[in-house]
């Protein structure tokens, strides 16, 4: 087939002759809390603490099929909060979306699942656990946002060299 300059198109992305439609499809179906827990370890002391807390920020991503065109992916943000008094909180959040993904062949749906999808979810991630902590007595934590498409090319290099076998992006905020 040609376009209407008269130079030809890629055919395997249009509607076969049967109305079978092959053209690459992704969308959210639906984003959630899976898990969420918070610890605040040291109440009622803590709220009277004067040093400055320590916060060290951990995160990971996993993605699981569930079903020929389903795939969840979820991105786990673990937050600890520590002063020279001890723990202040300690938050674990799980937040997941259900994607939808028909058409996408194995090379692309890996950076899908492992980067872009984590970026879809993040912002939505951070405002829970902002909520939560805030919940907690303590000042919302806002963290800064996350270039996951860097993250996955990085880890994807690391794995060239070293040949690592894991399939989820860990890092440090």
């Amino acid at each position: 087939m040609a376009d209407e300059n008269g130079t030809p198109s890629d055919a395997t992305n249009e509607p076969l002759a049967n109305g079978e439609d092959t053209s690459p499809q992704v969308g959210m179906i639906t984003q959630y809390t899976k898990d969420l827990s918070f610890e605040n370890p040291s109440t009622p002391g803590v709220f009277q603490w004067q040093s400055q807390p320590q916060i060290d920020v951990q995160f990971n991503i996993s993605a699981d099929k569930h079903g020929d065109d389903l795939h969840e992916v979820v991105l786990k943000i673990d937050v600890k909060s520590t002063a020279d008094e001890g723990t202040q909180f300690i938050v674990d959040l799980s937040y997941a979306g259900l994607f939808g993904v028909r058409n996408v062949s194995d090379e692309q749906l890996h950076p899908f699942l492992y980067a872009e999808a984590p970026r879809i979810l993040f912002p939505f991630a951070r405002r829970v656990l902002a909520d939560a902590i805030r919940d907690g007595g303590f000042p919302p934590l806002l963290l800064e946002p996350i270039d996951f498409g860097t993250l996955y090319a990085q880890q994807r290099a690391a794995q060239a060299q070293g040949g690592e076998a894991t399939d989820q992006p860990v890092g440090t905020a």
